[in-house]
């Protein structure tokens, strides 16, 4: 039997339009859609991809937030 396992999912959206969404604790797990209900679906199937090629060793790290940092550019 499966246990779930949540992960940690950055989405932003980038110049021409598109949802991109990265799962950090996974190294090259990422994807992109127009629409937010297309881009969780194709996330899902992204881990559960990376998890069966890295295997279930992962051990995702503890997510503490995100922060936005202003600097004069």
């Amino acid at each position: 039997m499966k246990m779930p396992r949540a992960f940690s999912v950055i989405i932003e959206r980038d110049a021409e339009g598109y949802y991109v969404a990265s799962v950090p604790e996974l190294r090259g797990c990422h994807t992109q859609a127009r629409s937010l209900d297309t881009l969780m679906k194709r996330i899902r199937e992204a881990i559960e991809l990376c998890l069966e090629v890295e295997g279930k060793t992962v051990s995702p790290p503890e997510f503490i937030g995100v922060q936005r940092v202003w600097v004069d550019a």
